[in-house]
């Protein structure tokens, strides 16, 4: 069971009232990315809190991108380290941040245990080898520490960000489909930037993984009654819109 360990952790809950909340917002990540990023931030606090206190945690963000997360996280006194790819997703709010490390998530430059906690949100699907990624993140969280990991599944509505619902016809015929109505590739490229991520695929890591105790693999913006959604093969896949694992280090 989750540990009920802060005042943040008593605030947050999986209601539909909360869902709805994020749906809302997440139509608006193109549009209003302030928005969007904000709340998401924000929940991600407190869903992080239910499983471990944040005040004093040395965590890391793998793909930490401009700031938001940042904000939210340093507002709950974890000391913030963000470690992403990409230059201009760092500096997206203007200089990048100290505490901020230029790499790649698949080959996580820091030693075995660094970190109380190590994060990520809608990363794990622009990897290549997203399992790779996530066992890195487990390596580098010390004993007793806490790793959560969420993603956009390939198969949810968003599965193929800005072409969806397309990429249900298949990755690369969306991206051309993208490519003839607007005249330049979409931000995110299936097969460079973009891979197809499944339900299936992670909780296979997760119940296979030898380094950690995994404490939940439930839908992340699904009401807590829907969590079932999660175990369902096939249904679970077009259900859920992202997938939180959450792992406690040996």
């Amino acid at each position: 069971m989750p540990q009920q360990s802060s005042s943040a952790s008593t605030a947050w809950a999986p209601t539909l009232r909360r869902s709805v909340r994020l749906f809302r917002a997440f139509r608006v990540e193109q549009t209003d990315p302030d928005r969007f990023y904000g709340e998401l931030a924000a929940d991600a606090v407190g869903h992080v809190s239910r499983y471990q206190p944040l005040p004093g945690s040395r965590m890391l963000d793998v793909g930490g991108g401009p700031g938001y997360f940042r904000d939210a996280f340093e507002g709950a006194s974890a000391t913030y380290f963000a470690l992403d790819a990409d230059v201009g997703e760092l500096s997206g709010l203007g200089d990048i941040s100290a505490r901020t490390v230029v790499g790649s998530g698949m080959q996580l430059p820091f030693a075995d245990g660094t970190f109380d906690l190590c994060y990520s949100s809608n990363v794990l699907e622009h990897v290549s080898d997203p399992w790779r990624m996530a066992d890195e993140m487990v390596r580098v969280t010390r004993p007793g520490g806490l790793v959560f990991i969420s993603y956009t599944v390939w198969f949810g509505p968003w599965g193929g960000h800005e072409t969806s619902p397309w990429h249900y016809l298949g990755g690369r015929r969306a991206r051309r489909r993208y490519l003839r109505r607007h005249g330049h590739e979409p931000k995110n490229r299936f097969g460079e930037s973009l891979f197809a991520v499944t339900v299936r695929a992670g909780r296979a890591w997760a119940s296979t993984q030898t380094g950690a105790d995994v404490l939940d693999v439930v839908p992340r913006y699904n009401p807590g009654w829907a969590r079932w959604l999660s175990s369902v093969p096939l249904l679970r896949e077009v259900i859920t819109w992202n997938l939180v694992i959450v792992l406690r280090r040996r």
